[in-house]
């Protein structure tokens, strides 16, 4: 299992905001959700685009694909349409002394 990698502070990424951050050679979303944080691959399973080009929803806790339309739930990495069928991998988040942490924990 890998190591923690720090993504930001929490004062640097706002209730309904994201911002990127790479375990080696994985890209992982996170996203502050009313200031819950969820980490996600940016990478949509339907067509491997990334998804941090689309649009995060604070509102219904969702992120789209901008390239087809697909949305994965930011909280657990569902599916929601297609032409997704297959949600995204969830990696853990934590938080610790203001600073927030994930990783690829497959």
């Amino acid at each position: 299992m890998t190591d923690w990698v720090r993504v930001c502070t929490t004062a640097e990424l706002l209730p309904g905001e994201s911002t990127v951050a790479w375990d080696g050679d994985t890209p992982i979303m996170v996203f502050n959700l009313d200031g819950d944080f969820h980490a996600l691959e940016d990478r949509c399973s339907h067509e491997d685009f990334e998804l941090s080009a689309g649009e995060f929803d604070p509102g219904s806790g969702t992120i789209e694909c901008t390239l087809h339309g697909a949305r994965f739930d930011v909280r657990n990495g569902s599916a929601l349409c297609a032409p997704a069928y297959t949600g995204v991998p969830k990696f853990p988040v934590k938080v610790e002394d203001g600073v927030v942490w994930t990783r690829d924990d497959r």
